[in-house]
């Protein structure tokens, strides 16, 4: 059965899955480099789909084997983590998942205005750009770089659409975190994961620890950023203003800060716009 760590894009998913996977896929929980990410891979990704007939110039080709992919991958009989960007719901009449291959899920959500800021610097947009991006509900996702080749198509609709497919699911339960209590009470959110994460998948592990700290001593944005500088990280892109040049997938991390970037103007947009789920959310 799958367990997903799911999130709209740049909500602190690889943050998330960096600590989780330094906790369970590594023997002392220290995360040395992005290779441990590849523990908690991504769905829908191209390599699930090699088994089925499809055209990868057409966008949503793949979402008709989103159910048989996670079959097959389900074969095994274990807990499987994935991450996804992906809308818990269906598009062509294709369901994205369902309770049969779907045991559980987390979901990291982020300020609004903050993710704004970080799709303007990882997509290289304007903020009205950025804004479009998020707020279109038809938004879909795929390895820009392969040109007619939607074999990583990910449908992630709107942000507001993308969170609320999976916190008003009936499938599975799902746990919701926020990333600004991960940036501030970050113990204690990681171990009350654990714990969700372990009695939901029926894992026979006690909390340790010991090694949740070490994750998240490993895990800080300083580090990861420290690993991409002298490393590279597997998921950073290639900038589309730059030749061979990829944008730093760590950027500002927790020293984002919309009010410092927005005017007064585009900051009552933005609050008009997000007014209901920032309230839903107890976002200021």
């Amino acid at each position: 059965m799958i367990f997903w760590i799911a999130s709209y894009p740049k909500n602190g998913n690889t943050w998330l899955r960096s600590v989780l996977s330094a906790y369970y896929f590594t023997e002392d929980g220290n995360f040395t480099n992005d290779k441990i990410l590849k523990s908690i891979p991504q769905f829908p990704e191209k390599k699930y789909f090699a088994n089925f007939s499809y055209d990868k110039s057409i966008p949503t080709s793949t979402s008709k084997f989103w159910i048989k992919a996670q079959e097959i991958i389900n074969k095994e009989k274990k807990i499987k983590f994935f991450k996804t960007h992906n809308v818990y719901g269906s598009l062509n009449n294709n369901e994205f998942s369902n309770k049969y291959n779907s045991i559980g899920a987390v979901y990291i959500i982020r300020d609004p205005r903050n993710v704004i800021t970080s799709i303007m610097n990882h997509f290289e947009m304007k903020k009205e750009e950025a804004l479009n991006f998020m707020i279109n509900e038809k938004k879909f996702t795929y390895d820009f770089f392969k040109k007619n080749d939607y074999s990583d198509f990910q449908f992630i609709s709107s942000w507001e659409k993308n969170y609320k497919s999976w916190i008003n699911n009936n499938d599975f339960p799902v746990k919701l975190i926020k990333y600004e209590d991960l940036i501030n009470q970050t113990f204690n959110v990681v171990k009350e994961l654990i714990n969700f994460i372990n009695k939901t998948c029926q894992l026979n592990f006690n909390f340790n620890k010991l090694k949740a700290q070490k994750a998240i001593n490993s895990t800080s944005f300083e580090k990861l950023k420290k690993i991409e500088k002298n490393y590279g990280f597997s998921e950073s892109i290639k900038s589309k203003k730059q030749d061979n040049n990829k944008v730093p997938f760590f950027h500002l991390g927790p020293k984002n800060n919309w009010q410092k970037i927005f005017d007064s103007s585009f900051t009552d947009k933005l609050n008009e716009i997000f007014k209901e789920s920032l309230q839903e959310l107890h976002y200021h």
